[in-house]
Formats: C-alpha cells, sequence, structure tokens
C-alpha cells in the first residue's frame, strides 16, 4: 500500500476562468484525496493529502486531461505538513488576491451542442447556451473581477435552475460567468432593416434561426449578431447574391469567409488534410484558408483570383442552428464596409448596415468588445495565424527565459494590422486584431480597447515600445503617453521587431547566440530614412546589424506605389535596363505596350529626384511588380497584398525551373544585395515564348528562394560560422510557396529555421516583438555584436 502524504502543487498557465478547479475536484474524489483548491495570484493552488501514489497519479491526469480551454505552463509540487482535512472542496479565491485572467471566446463544445440538439434537454434550441468549456469570454467583459455583475450577462438574473449548475464543482457550468437558458437568459429575434415585417410566406412554426436558414435558402443577405460582432450573411453558391453583397459592402475583390456546418459540406469545395481539420475543430474554431480542389465549385465572387478559401465552422449555438438547415457554405464575413470596423451593436447595424442586408437576427446581449474572427493557414505542415483574434485572444503567451521580471512594458505595435502587448512578470498578453489605424474609427477602437487591457491587467507601464517611423499614429500615440507619464521610451526598428517577434514566438532564450533574421515584408522604417523590406539581420532580442538586403528599386509616386503595381513594374524594369534595350528586345510585348502608354517622362523625373519616389528594398513590392508583369492587378489594388496573393494562387509548382537572381554589392558601402536584373530578362524572355503564366510565377518563386537562401549561406562565411539558426518573418513569408521553399532550401544548407506559428508572421505580430526588445535592452544589457 502507498504511503501516505500532503503535498502543495501550484499550477501555473491558462488555469483561472476555464474550469480548472472543478477538474481537480474531480479528479481528486476519484482518487480518494483529500484536500482543497482555490486561485491566487500565482495561478491555481492544490492541497491534497493521500496515497502517494494517487497524488502522482492526480498530477499526471491533470497534464493530460486539462480543461479544453486551459493551458499548463508548469506544475510544481512539494511536501507539507499533513493537513488534517475531510473530503476535497473547492475554495473561493482569497480576497484581493486572485489574478484577473480573461480566456479566448471559445467555440462551442460538443456538450453543448448536444444539448442544443436533445429534444428533452430545457436547452433545446436555445441560442446562447455554454459553460466552462465553450462560449463568450473577452467579447463580454466590462471590467474587473471577472465575475457575471462586470460582463454583459449582469441583466440576466439566474434562475433557480442555471443557479444550482453554478454553485456546483461537479457541473460543467460550475462558475460559468456567461451561463444562460431560455427562462433567464437573453433571446434572437428577426428584423427587417427597411422596418417592414418579416414576410408572412415563411413555413410555419419556424424559430428565428430556422427562419434565418430559409431567408439565405431564397437568396436574401442577412446581418447575423456572432460573438465578438455582426456578419453579413448569405449563400455562397448563389453567384449574383455573392455578387450583390460585394457591390453593397464595397468590397471588390478581397475574399469572402465561408461557414459550413460540418466538414463533410467543406471537403465538397475544399481540400482539408488532418492538420487543417484538427484547426477546424478546435476550441479556437478560426477561419482555415483551404485549397479550393473539392469535387465542386463556388461561384468566382467568393474568392477572385485566389486558389484558396476560408471555411470555418459554426462559432456558437446560435450559428449551429442556423447552418443546421443549409445543405451548403454560406458567406460569413464581417459586418461593415470596406475597412471600416465590423458592427458591434444595434446603432451602427441601422447606421452602416441597412442597404447592405435586408434582414438582420439580432439578440440583447450586448458585445462589450469588438472580437474579429482569427485566420489561419497551415503552412510547411504546421498550422499558422495569420489574424489572432477570437479564439485565441487575450490568451497570455509565455515569455522567453530571461525575459521574465522585468518592468512592465507596453508595446503598441505597428499601423497595419495593429495589436498592442502587454508584458509584465514571466508573460505577455497580445491583443486582438484591432484593424488598420488610418481608419479614425479603429483608431478610437484601438484606444478604448487598449484602456480596457491595462484595466483587466492592473497594468501600469514603466516602459513604453513603439516602432521607430516618424508618422504611425501608434508611435505618435505611445511617444505623447511616456512624455506625459514618465515612462521609458524605447523605438523599435521595425524590421528588427519582426525578428524578435519569431524568436519570442518560439521561446528562443536571451541569452542564446544571435540569428540571421530574413524579413519579407512591404515595409518598414530603415535606419538610413530610407523604406527597408527585404532584410538580412544578425539580430537577438538586444540588437541588429543588417547583413544584406534586396536591391533598392524606386517606388514612383509613394504610397501609390502600394496601390498601382504598374508603378513597381516600370520601375523594376527600368532599375534593370535602359528603357531602349527593353523596346529593343521586348517590344513585342502587350507589357510593353501598356507601359509605354504611361506618363514616362514625369515618372523618369520623379525617379531621378527622389523626393516622391523613395528608394525601397521591399520584397512586397517585388512580388508586386512581378504580378503586374503577369497583368495581375497591374492598373490597382482592391486590398493590401491582392497582387501577391494571386501571384501565389499562380504559381502551380509544375515544370523544374527558376528564374536567376545575382548576388551583388552596393556601390559606396558595399552592403550586399540581391540583384533581380536577370530574372527580369529571363521572365521577359519566357513572356516573349508565350510560357504559360503559371510557370513564369512559380519560376519567380523558386529563384527568390534560392537567392535568400544562397545569400544565407554566403553570410554565414567559412569557418567559424557567424550564425547557425535562421529566423523567417514579416508578410511575406505567409505565401507557402516561398516559405517552404526557403525553409527547404535553408534545412538542406544545414541552418535550423524559426517560423512564426503562435504569432502572426505579418505586422500583427509586431507588438510581442517589440515587448521582447524592450525587456532586453532596458534591463541593461549591449547591443548585438
Amino acid at each position: 500500500m502507498s504511503e501516505a502524504r500532503s503535498m502543495a502543487i501550484r499550477v501555473r498557465g491558462r488555469v483561472q476562468g476555464v474550469g480548472f478547479r472543478p477538474t481537480v475536484w474531480r479528479l481528486a474524489r476519484d482518487l480518494g484525496l483529500a484536500g482543497d483548491v482555490l486561485n491566487d495570484s500565482e495561478g491555481v493552488l492544490i492541497r491534497v493529502a493521500g496515497a502517494s501514489a494517487a497524488i502522482e497519479t492526480l498530477i499526471e491526469r491533470l497534464r493530460a486531461e486539462p480543461p479544453p480551454l486551459a493551458r499548463i505552463d508548469g506544475i510544481e509540487a512539494v511536501d507539507i505538513a499533513p493537513l488534517a482535512l475531510a473530503g476535497f472542496s473547492v475554495v473561493e479565491s482569497r480576497a484581493g488576491a486572485a489574478r484577473t485572467e480573461i480566456a479566448p471566446d471559445a467555440m462551442v463544445c460538443a456538450a453543448c451542442a448536444a444539448e442544443t440538439e436533445d429534444p428533452a434537454a430545457r436547452r433545446f434550441r436555445y441560442p446562447f447556451t455554454n459553460c466552462t468549456h465553450c462560449g463568450p469570454r473577452l467579447s463580454i467583459v466590462r471590467g474587473i473581477p471577472y465575475d457575471r455583475a462586470m460582463t454583459t450577462m449582469a441583466p440576466f438574473a439566474l434562475c433557480p435552475a442555471c443557479q444550482a449548475e453554478y454553485d456546483d464543482p461537479s457541473d460543467r457550468r460550475f462558475h460559468a460567468e456567461a451561463i444562460a437558458c431560455p427562462a433567464c437568459g437573453p433571446r434572437a429575434w428577426l428584423i427587417r432593416l427597411d422596418e417592414r415585417a418579416p414576410p408572412a410566406d415563411l413555413p410555419a412554426g419556424l424559430d428565428e434561426t430556422a427562419a434565418v436558414a430559409a431567408l439565405l435558402r431564397r437568396g436574401e443577405i442577412v446581418a447575423i449578431k456572432g460573438i465578438g460582432g455582426y456578419h453579413l450573411a448569405c449563400d455562397a453558391t448563389q453567384g449574383p447574391v455573392v455578387a450583390a453583397l460585394r457591390g453593397r459592402k464595397r468590397r471588390d475583390a478581397k475574399p469572402f469567409a465561408l461557414m459550413a456546418r460540418d466538414i463533410g459540406i467543406i471537403r465538397r469545395f475544399a481540400e482539408v488534410g488532418p492538420a487543417e481539420e484538427a484547426a477546424l475543430l478546435s476550441p479556437a474554431g478560426p477561419i482555415v484558408l483551404l485549397r479550393a480542389s473539392g469535387p465542386a465549385r463556388l461561384p468566382e465572387a467568393v474568392a477572385p483570383g485566389l486558389d484558396r478559401i476560408g471555411f470555418m465552422l459554426p462559432t456558437t449555438p446560435l450559428h449551429r442552428l442556423i447552418l443546421q438547415r443549409m445543405d451548403r457554405p454560406v458567406v460569413m464575413t464581417s459586418g461593415n464596409l470596406s475597412s471600416e470596423p465590423q458592427v458591434t451593436d444595434e446603432a451602427g447595424l441601422h447606421a452602416r448596415l441597412t442597404g447592405i442586408a435586408t434582414y438582420a437576427l439580432i439578440h440583447d446581449r450586448a458585445i462589450a468588445n469588438r472580437v474579429d474572427d482569427s485566420v489561419a493557414r497551415v503552412i510547411g505542415g504546421v498550422p499558422r495565424l495569420l489574424r489572432r483574434a477570437r479564439g485565441h485572444a487575450p490568451a497570455a503567451l509565455p515569455l522567453p527565459p530571461g525575459l521574465g521580471g522585468g518592468a512592465p512594458v507596453l508595446a503598441l505595435g505597428a499601423e497595419l494590422k495593429a495589436t498592442f502587448c502587454l508584458a509584465r512578470g514571466e508573460e505577455a498578453i497580445l491583443s486582438q486584431h484591432m484593424g488598420d489605424l488610418e481608419d479614425a474609427a479603429t483608431f478610437d477602437d484601438w484606444r478604448r480597447g487598449l484602456g480596457l487591457y491595462e484595466t483587466l491587467h492592473d497594468h501600469r507601464p514603466r516602459v513604453i515600445a513603439v516602432d521607430r517611423h516618424p508618422d504611425y499614429l501608434s508611435a505618435k500615440y505611445g511617444r505623447a503617453r511616456a512624455a506625459e507619464t514618465g515612462a521609458a521610451l524605447v523605438e523599435v526598428q521595425h524590421h528588427h521587431a519582426h525578428v524578435a517577434a519569431c524568436l519570442a514566438g518560439q521561446g528562443r532564450p536571451l541569452t542564446a547566440p544571435p540569428v540571421l533574421g530574413i524579413v519579407a515584408d512591404g515595409l518598414g522604417y530603415g535606419d538610413d530614412g530610407a523604406i527597408w523590406g527585404g532584410e538580412f539581420l544578425l539580430a537577438d532580442y538586444r540588437g541588429y546589424r543588417r547583413l544584406a538586403a534586396l536591391k533598392p528599386v524606386a517606388m514612383p509616386g509613394g504610397a501609390m506605389a502600394s496601390r498601382e503595381p504598374w508603378r513597381n513594374l516600370y520601375a523594376q524594369l527600368t532599375a534593370a535596363m535602359d528603357w531602349s534595350d527593353f523596346a529593343r528586345d521586348f517590344g513585342g510585348l502587350a507589357l510593353y505596350d501598356a507601359l509605354a502608354a504611361k506618363p514616362r517622362a514625369p515618372f523618369d523625373a520623379i525617379i531621378r529626384d527622389g523626393r516622391f519616389a523613395p528608394r525601397a528594398s521591399s520584397c512586397g513590392r517585388l512580388f508586386d511588380a512581378v504580378a503586374a508583369a503577369l497583368d495581375l492587378c497591374r492598373e490597382r489594388q482592391s486590398y493590401e497584398g491582392q497582387a501577391a496573393m494571386m501571384l501565389e494562387a499562380l504559381a502551380d509548382g509544375g515544370e523544374a525551373g527558376a528564374y536567376p537572381f545575382d548576388l551583388a554589392r552596393r556601390d559606396g558601402d558595399g552592403l550586399p544585395l540581391i540583384e533581380p536584373r536577370p530574372m527580369w530578362r529571363a521572365l521577359l524572355g519566357d513572356l516573349s515564348l508565350a510560357v504559360a503564366p503559371s510557370q513564369v510565377a512559380a519560376r519567380f518563386h523558386r529563384g527568390l528562394a534560392r537567392a535568400m537562401v544562397a545569400m544565407a549561406v554566403q553570410l554565414r562565411g567559412e569557418g567559424a560560422p557567424l550564425f547557425d539558426t535562421v529566423a523567417l518573418s514579416g508578410g511575406c513569408f505567409q505565401n507557402a510557396v516561398l516559405f517552404e521553399a526557403v525553409e527547404r532550401g535553408l534545412a538542406d544548407a544545414g541552418f535550423t529555421v524559426l517560423s512564426h506559428a503562435e504569432v502572426p508572421a505579418n505586422d500583427g505580430g509586431i507588438a510581442i516583438g517589440q515587448a521582447a526588445i524592450a525587456l532586453a535592452t532596458t534591463a541593461g544589457a549591449g547591443p548585438c555584436a
């Protein structure tokens, strides 16, 4: 028989507000252990007495069977004086000691879904069914402490049956703050946005969710109040309806997200591998980008020019009940006009969505915080977040070894795909995706969200980190706030933050040697005041040194070049060859005629002058130029990254071949450069030979990937290597064709490769990189050698 002992077990991680205490209570009772469990400022504390083998089993089962929304970062157990306790109990948190921790909003769990489908259950067809394993969290929080009174569930007093579940540790709704049922919880109802009554010819006996399904099938556009904001929905198989939604929403070409009731329907339209299926079914329930290669096809208007479509499964019981009656996918796109924040309340619904949707399914549970859908893609066999929002934020991320314990840091991110990050103790809290701060309403929402996060986490920053760009709104806000509060200000170079975000996301210790960071993105403010975007940096958290770059090429018109790819094409071609050579060798191309018709003389003058044509080492603008050469979005992009996404979709990976790039050196300082001149001649030669555009696109991707690998090998040097690890970051590495070719090439060359997963590679991850750099540099460490 195992000896008796008493132990204190400390569990750290995401263990509050996720049903962890009742899980401990059930396991301990099953194992015949006595003791208690409580929340405190460090996580969960368990005191337990009983057979040594049973205590070891308890610890093993906690590691193996945590609640679905929990994340265990560590379990520590120490012997204590014998406990004189009978039975096992859940203890209320010590007054003022419990840490405020808000779990992410989570997709409806299987148990709650089953209740809504069971005619004998009291929550049959109830759209707001939830428990500690699922349902709203961040989206309903108004303040601290996190209990029902500080959420938008406060107006709904619990009925006796719900109160009994809430109070019972054996029930999965123990302390579920959003608990509700038809007797005491929120309700939904259907309205027409033109204030007319819903049609009388809907089938009799339908509840609100079934009526929405009927409207979608007949071709109506319906606004649906979801967990973190309104969506606009329509039948995705009806091309004219999808096109009408595009026109009304003013969304020319950006792909629409889709929702389907089950994976079987998704497989009719898209390829779903094991990793994609796991992501779709996860509690986060993100939109997952899938290859559109199923036996059936959706209208081109769903994702114009792309080979990927974004699917998600029903995120709430309300969505499940609607989709039950839909044997086809529906568009489920954000409820807004293009570039505006997603609508979250009924005032916004009537002001902004009337004229887009005819009907709306609304409910009386208020949305306190806008939370967009997360977006993920499997690249290189790994699910990677492209947008971190619902299901992920505001979950804390552990800081790498050596970065914890510093002064509280507030990092304010970039301008596009804006997020912010609060770092203190041993963790960093990265906000949900907030949008582009160029939009005034989005900037207001960003500031409001920042205030809420600081309140929820009682965060008073002593260090504020911002992007070095002089005109980013986030950076201006941070500089002003640092001046006002006396907090230390740390200005972080954009691409250094990208590398640090990758390192932090992979848990690389502060003491680890520098890596080669290859950062490929649209643009960032460089040390020399120029635009950077294709960088090779020797970097760690403390500092960086620029070792190489893509060849800088003019951006005629500055920001206009990001919107009109032909400008980048013209600049690239005239940097690679004289116009007379282009006319002589390739004058028979339609491409030549298109560029010859442009106002070349003024553009040549602008490029020579330089004031309105900044030189940029931007990988994104190189992609734009190649796409324009293939007549993809040549005149104008409808959304950021459209040309590059269409170019990737065109690359079919067929016949072998790669365009050549030179490794050259810049005049003056000798900075190594990737020179695209030979690529352009080879590409134009293929166009002259009428080579398939898909092959041209594929050869460009392969050629650029090989050039990046060759540059890394050259920079490593001979003898004692300068680095043995390469970190890949920046939005261009969300391109699977490029990423997988670079990763494979680097691995073949003997490098260890680090890349993004939980933290986005795009500017949505910048804030955590800024926070890591601020923590490292304010601790007094010196710069990277």
